[in-house]
């Protein structure tokens, strides 16, 4: 099952290894049919976004380093455009699906069975232990894959695979209810403002914390009840106890921390209520959590790692998406302005998402 359109070579963003100068190379050779494996799926990637991950990936941030010769990105959309022989799929040639960070996972072993792919012994990341979306044509796995619904365009659908995932796990592993308070730390950047959109849509109420005029505006404008600027505060202290006061003086229910500095974990652990949860989302490289044990047992409090969303989770969080409740922040440039992208992100420019076009 394959499209005769599929070129012998594409665009393609490759590093070589950690810190190694990004590539943009015209002539990356694209898989054909007679390539695939049984399971593997070819797409046309459209549109991919970009993560702090692929960022985090590229730098060698993290104890396991990428694949040598790697092609980033975990966020690509598009059809599918063949697909191996011997595949036992309900997927067909022309249908458009997601490339999440999750490629694949064995769906035997406990973890798998019990929702929880991505802990899984065997799984495979996308960017990082199999190439990824950062290129015209990726090879991707059947079983993993995510069909996009009709009538969402793909350059919606795109940020919403890893990051609009990613912040709806974090949500459900809070435990919050409708009614309750969360902060979302964060929350004008890719991952956190889409953490504020969910949260509303569920029934939350939303502290938005982050810094600055444009991240207020939009974390206003995507339903945040209320908005604290860090930067306004001369002490850690003064800080907490205004999260504290927004929250009918105890402190919100959770706190979903999407920031990538060390220092808003345990400031986290200080303003939740008791018997709130902390839930760690940002990957802050070469960062400890110090909690005082004492009081995280007398207050009850939570901390609780949430990695990335299952299966589920990912056509879930695209249902909010087709429905009008999630609609990231989106800037599209063309995938040759990888490096670029990067740049800003370290610099901390960004609000929303950036996403490639791959065309």
């Amino acid at each position: 099952m394959s499209n005769p359109q599929v070129p012998k070579t594409a665009h393609a963003c490759v590093f070589a290894d950690s810190n190694a100068p990004i590539k943009y190379k015209e002539d990356h050779p694209v898989p054909q049919q007679s390539d695939l494996k049984p399971g593997e799926v070819l797409i046309k990637v459209e549109y991919s976004g970009v993560c702090h991950t692929d960022l985090h990936a590229w730098k060698g941030d993290w104890p396991l380093p990428a694949k040598k010769n790697c092609v980033g990105g975990h966020e690509g959309a598009g059809p599918i455009v063949a697909i191996g022989d011997g595949t036992l799929t309900n997927l067909k040639v022309g249908q458009n699906v997601g490339i999440k960070w999750l490629a694949d996972s064995c769906l035997d072993c406990e973890n798998c069975r019990g929702g929880s792919e991505a802990t899984c012994s065997q799984a495979q990341c996308s960017g990082y232990s199999v190439d990824g979306s950062f290129q015209q044509y990726a090879v991707s796995y059947a079983r993993h894959v995510t069909p996009i619904p009709d009538g969402l365009p793909l350059e919606v659908a795109a940020p919403i695979l890893c990051a609009g995932v990613t912040v709806y796990r974090a949500l459900l592993n809070s435990q919050a209810r409708a009614g309750q308070y969360v902060a979302i730390v964060g929350a004008g950047g890719g991952l956190g403002h889409l953490a504020v959109q969910y949260a509303s849509a569920m029934g939350l109420r939303v502290v938005a914390i982050d810094t600055g005029d444009d991240k207020k505006k939009l974390c206003a404008s995507y339903g945040a009840d209320k908005f604290i600027d860090f930067k306004n505060y001369q002490d850690p202290e003064s800080f907490i106890k205004a999260i504290k006061d927004e929250c009918d003086g105890v402190g919100p229910h959770a706190a979903v921390v999407a920031a990538a500095g060390a220092a808003a974990y345990e400031q986290a652990l200080e303003y939740i209520r008791p018997t709130g949860t902390l839930v760690a989302v940002g990957l802050p490289p070469d960062t400890y959590i110090k909690a005082n044990v004492f009081f995280t047992v007398f207050h009850s409090k939570r901390i609780v790692g949430s990695y990335v969303g299952n299966r589920q989770d990912a056509v879930e969080a695209l249902v909010f998406a087709v429905r009008g409740k999630v609609n990231p922040k989106i800037e599209v440039v063309p995938l040759s302005k990888l490096t670029e992208v990067y740049e800003r992100m370290e610099k901390g420019t960004l609000a929303g998402r950036i996403v490639l076009k791959n065309f």
